[in-house]
């Protein structure tokens, strides 16, 4: 089977996680899904693309997966408990894609075993890594960063009215990061970004943000949610737009480099 992820190790205390970036679904489970769904449209389309220039340029731990959310979601938790409870959202495994289709063709739906066979083959490995390498750094460091990268739609009724901001930071109202931290990045956002952004809004954070985040064990998460018309172009076939794209990697350079300092100086201090 290929590797359910691919980690780069890095020698800052930041650790990028995108767990909605992978695209493949394993033949076995394709053969029982609806033809369109196997266009992964869901996907948080170039966030790898999106990422991995800045990731090299600071030094920072990039983790990827290698399957879809499709095949099952890394930012859900394990026990396909909602993460959302009373709200439209889309769960471990996945049976609608965000604008309400089926994704299974008729009596093909995944059971309880699908779920058990898929959190131990995909969801298990990446989120081993992913607590491994949060140790790592922050053994090493004393403090250290895990920032969430998504992408979506700029308009997704299923999930929200209206137009998304461009940028939406997450910390589970305050829970996963400490106050300190998301100050320096809104005040860097009201910068570079006027009113192009929101914090602990719609999107606050998923499982990943809540799960790993632990400000008094040195552990800081950030979720970070981008329109993905900030970067690309949200028709098929999804195409990048380096313009566009270049211009927003400057504005989340700039939150990464914020964001790092913060943490190495607390990481110093203890």
């Amino acid at each position: 089977m290929t590797s359910a992820y691919t980690l780069h190790q890095g020698s800052q205390p930041l650790l990028i996680s995108l767990p909605h970036d992978g695209t493949a679904i394993p033949p076995a489970i394709a053969e029982r899904m609806q033809p369109w769904a196997l266009q992964v449209a869901d996907t948080d389309w170039h966030v790898g693309r999106f990422y991995q220039p800045l990731a090299v340029a600071l030094g920072a731990s990039l983790i990827r997966p290698h399957w879809s959310r499709y095949v099952v979601d890394l930012n859900r938790p394990a026990d396909g408990a909602p993460l959302y409870p009373g709200r439209a959202e889309t769960g471990l495994l996945p049976l609608t894609a965000f604008d309400g289709r089926a994704l299974y063709r008729p009596t093909c739906e995944p059971d309880l075993s699908d779920q058990q066979a898929r959190v131990e083959a995909y969801w298990q490995p990446y989120h081993g890594a992913l607590a491994a390498e949060i140790e790592r750094l922050r053994s090493q460091y004393g403090s250290v960063l895990l920032w969430e990268g998504h992408s979506i739609r700029s308009i997704c009724p299923m999930f929200f009215e209206g137009r998304l901001s461009d940028f939406n930071l997450g910390t589970a109202d305050g829970a996963s990061a400490a106050d300190g931290l998301l100050r320096k990045l809104t005040q860097r956002l009201d910068a570079v970004a006027g009113d192009r952004w929101v914090a602990n809004g719609r999107f606050k954070g998923g499982f990943i943000t809540r799960r790993y985040g632990n400000p008094s064990d040195g552990v800081h998460a950030v979720q970070m949610e981008m329109t993905q018309d900030s970067y690309m172009d949200e028709a098929p076939p999804f195409p990048w737009d380096a313009e566009r794209a270049a211009a927003t990697q400057q504005i989340v350079g700039d939150l990464l480099r914020v964001a790092l300092a913060w943490v190495s100086e607390r990481g110093s201090a203890e």
